[in-house]
C-alpha cells in the first residue's frame, strides 16, 4: 500500500500541484489547497521531491467546493478551488517564476484577468483510442469523456457522440487523433481527422453532420489533406480585422477573453514599425496594421498559418509585410527599424536561446511578449533583462480556467 502523509499545504506550484513539507522534505500534491491540511497519498518519488494526491482534506479552506466528476480530465485540476481564489493563486505562480526563475521579483502581485468557466474552448485536439473521443487523462493513457469538463459547447459535444456512434456502427479504424476548431459565435466548427497509415479517408466521410461546417483528413503516412464535406476552415472578425484560419492552424483558444488579449497587447504599442514574431495567422500583427499606419512586419515558418497569414494579410498590402520563415532565420537578415516594437509570442518552449539573443541584438525600442508557459517566460526574461531590457508591467489572463494553464503578458522596455 502507498505511503500516505498528513500535511499541511503552503502554496501553489506550476502544473497545478500544491507544494507542503512532510520532515523537511517538499511534496508537491494534487487536489489541495494552500493553508489546507490534507493526508495525501505518496504517487511516486522524484530528486529528492515527492509527489502525491490528497485523499482526505482534514481542515478544509472556504474556498474548497465541489470539482469536476474526473479532474484530471481536461487538465481541470484546479477545479476544486472557488474561481476568484484561482486567479490569486495563478497570480501567485507568475509572480513566484519571476522570482525564481528570473530573479526579477514583481513589487507586486501581477492581476489575472478570469473568464467565464464553461464553454470557452475553441479548440482541442482530442484522442481515438477503442472507439472513444475525447481528452487524456492527467497522468495516464486513457481516454476521458469531454462533456464532463465543461470546457466545450454542447455542439461539440454533440458531434462527438455522433462520431463515437458512427466508428461503432460502421467498425470505422485507423482513427488516430481528431482537431477541432470553432469560431467565437460558434456557428463554425471545422474537424481534421489524423487517420493511421493504410487507411482509406473517404471512408470517413459519414463523420460530416450538420453540427460540422466542414471536414477533413490526412493520412499519416501521406503528403496533403483531403477534404472530406464542406470547408475546413473558420472564421472571426477581432476589432476591425477579419481572420480566417484553417482547422490545423494555432490560435489563441478561449472565445472570452480573446479580444481583450488583443486589445492587452495593442496597449503596449505605439504607431510605429512592428515586427511579429511567431505572427500565426496574423491575430496581433493584422490588429494593428488593420487599425494603424504604421508598417507591420509578420514572421511565421509553419506552413499551414504561414497560409493563411498570407490571405488574410491581403487587406492590407500597403502596410503589411510577411515573411515565411523561422523566427531564427528572420532574426539574422532582418534590418531594424528606429522606435521598433517586437512582439512574440512563441510556443510553450519559449523562445530559443538564439532568438533571443537576436532580439535583442537588433535593439528594439520595446518587446511584448505573450507566453502560455511562465517557466519559460521567467527564462527569457531574464536573458533580455541581461541584454539592457527593463521589465515592465506584467499581467496574466485565464485563458483556461480551472487548469493549471495562465497566459502571461510582459513588456520590456530598451534602455538607453
Amino acid at each position: 500500500m502507498a505511503e500516505s502523509l498528513t500535511l499541511d499545504v503552503e502554496k501553489p506550484t506550476a502544473g497545478g500541484r500544491m507544494l507542503a513539507r512532510h520532515n523537511g522534505q517538499v511534496v508537491l500534491v494534487w487536489g489541495a489547497i494552500p493553508g489546507e491540511r490534507v493526508r495525501a497519498r505518496v504517487e511516486r518519488t522524484g530528486k529528492g521531491v515527492l509527489f502525491a494526491e490528497t485523499i482526505e482534506v482534514v481542515a478544509a479552506s472556504a474556498d474548497r467546493r465541489d470539482a469536476v466528476a474526473d479532474w484530471r480530465c481536461g487538465g481541470n485540476v484546479l477545479a476544486h478551488v472557488a474561481y476568484e481564489r484561482q486567479l490569486q493563486l495563478k497570480s501567485e505562480i507568475i509572480r513566484d517564476a519571476f522570482t525564481r526563475i528570473g530573479r526579477l521579483p514583481l513589487d507586486a502581485a501581477p492581476s489575472v484577468t478570469g473568464s467565464p468557466e464553461q464553454g470557452y474552448r475553441m479548440r482541442a485536439r482530442l484522442h481515438v483510442r477503442g472507439g472513444r473521443i475525447g481528452f487524456v487523462r492527467e497522468g495516464s493513457h486513457d481516454v476521458c469523456a469531454v462533456d464532463q469538463t465543461g470546457q466545450v459547447l454542447p455542439a461539440m459535444v454533440s458531434w462527438i457522440a455522433a462520431a463515437e456512434a458512427r466508428l461503432r456502427s460502421d467498425r470505422l479504424a485507423g482513427l488516430a487523433s481528431i482537431e477541432i476548431a470553432e469560431n467565437i459565435p460558434a456557428d463554425e466548427r471545422a474537424v481534421h481527422l489524423e487517420l493511421e497509415p493504410g487507411t482509406d479517408p473517404q471512408r470517413f466521410a459519414v463523420l460530416a453532420t450538420e453540427d460540422v461546417t466542414g471536414l477533413s483528413a490526412q493520412v499519416l503516412d501521406r503528403h496533403g489533406v483531403v477534404t472530406l464535406s464542406g470547408t475546413p476552415m473558420v472564421s472571426d472578425s477581432i476589432g476591425a480585422v477579419r481572420l480566417r484560419r484553417d482547422v490545423r492552424a494555432f490560435f489563441q483558444g478561449n472565445r472570452f477573453l480573446l479580444e481583450t488579449l488583443v486589445q492587452r497587447v495593442s496597449a503596449h504599442v505605439p504607431d510605429e514599425p512592428v515586427v511579429d514574431l511567431y505572427a500565426g495567422v496574423g491575430l496581433f500583427g493584422l490588429s494593428l496594421a488593420a487599425a494603424r499606419s504604421a508598417p507591420v512586419t509578420l514572421v511565421e515558418g509553419d506552413g499551414v498559418s504561414g497560409r493563411d497569414l498570407e490571405e488574410n494579410a491581403a487587406p492590407y498590402a500597403d502596410r503589411a509585410r510577411i515573411i515565411r520563415t523561422s523566427v531564427e532565420d528572420f532574426l539574422r537578415h532582418d534590418k531594424p527599424a528606429a522606435n521598433e516594437t517586437f512582439i512574440v509570442d512563441p510556443p510553450r518552449t519559449g523562445m530559443s536561446s538564439d532568438a533571443v539573443r537576436a532580439a535583442a541584438a537588433l535593439k528594439p525600442a520595446r518587446i511584448v511578449y505573450v507566453s502560455c508557459d511562465v517557466a519559460t517566460l521567467a527564462r527569457d526574461a531574464r536573458m533580455l533583462v541581461n541584454a539592457d531590457y527593463a521589465l515592465g508591467d506584467v499581467s496574466g489572463l485565464d485563458l483556461f480556467p480551472n487548469t493549471a494553464h495562465v497566459e502571461t503578458l510582459a513588456v520590456f522596455q530598451r534602455q538607453a
